[in-house]
């Protein structure tokens, strides 16, 4: 775990806190939406052993940053690193098209770059089986920039989830963010 992009202990402890807040994570078959892997390190360090994340990026760099992932320690999860834009139709290895099996979805800091964010995560549901969870970390109360182009704030995340078909959607846990705002996780069940 000392190879996660986390700069200190208590980094990675409050990376895991937000996350793990809700006792999210006791399903075997997640997708991340992934960049260099500090969400992927660390959702793959939940599920443990037997578990399977499918790590999705664009970046050919993060790509093979979680092609290392997957063949380092990872807490006994399988790590299976995609490219692919996750805002398009995605393929993910080993799963048959157009049926839902994904247990979970964990789309962290990743939203906030697509301006229609209704028809990507509703697109994104459809890999979701009946009951599956999709688990969202963005800010809230934070400016539209360049890092952040189309903030997502928490208030605005029921309708955002029921939009998508998602239900129960909630807050899970919130923290400040290091750098603008307050980062909180939330998470919606596929109601489909």
């Amino acid at each position: 775990m000392r190879s996660c992009n986390c700069t200190s202990d208590q980094q990675w402890a409050n990376l895991l806190a937000v996350m793990g807040k809700a006792d999210l994570f006791q399903d075997p078959r997640f997708s991340t939406l992934a960049g260099t892997g500090t969400f992927t390190r660390a959702l793959a360090a939940l599920l443990g052993a037997g578990s399977t994340v499918f790590a999705v990026d664009d970046d050919a760099r993060a790509v093979r940053a979680l092609r290392e992932l997957s063949t380092s320690t990872s807490g006994g999860a399988r790590v299976i690193a995609v490219k692919a834009d996750f805002a398009q139709p995605v393929v993910l290895p080993g799963l048959v098209r157009g049926q839902a099996q994904l247990d979970g979805i964990l789309l962290a800091n990743a939203l906030h770059f697509v301006r229609d964010q209704e028809r990507v995560l509703s697109r994104l549901v459809e890999h979701l089986r009946p009951g599956g969870r999709a688990i969202v970390v963005e800010y809230d109360r934070r400016e539209a920039s360049r890092w952040v182009p189309f903030p997502i704030p928490a208030s605005q995340w029921p309708q955002l989830a029921e939009s998508a078909g998602l239900a129960e959607p909630s807050i899970t846990a919130t923290r400040p963010s290091s750098y603008s705002g307050v980062l909180y996780t939330c998470v919606a069940t596929n109601s489909r």
